[in-house]
């Protein structure tokens, strides 16, 4: 079974393939590496989503 998996998994098999480097490439260009701001840090969530501390915000609640 490691095997398989390590088979499915191996990235050295596709590290040359152009369609993929593109694929990476087109990513890396829209998206770039930065610190978050205060604001933007509390919209990201390890467990719950935006919405429900939007509405407690909303609802006049403490957090």
């Amino acid at each position: 079974m490691e095997r398989k998996l390590t088979a499915l998994f191996d990235y050295q098999k596709f590290e040359r393939n152009a369609d993929l480097q593109a694929v990476i490439d087109s990513v890396h260009s829209r998206y770039s590496a930065r610190e978050l701001s205060m604001d933007e840090m509390e919209w990201v969530s390890a467990a719950g989503t935006p919405e429900a501390f939007q509405m407690k915000k909303d609802n006049g609640e403490k957090r």
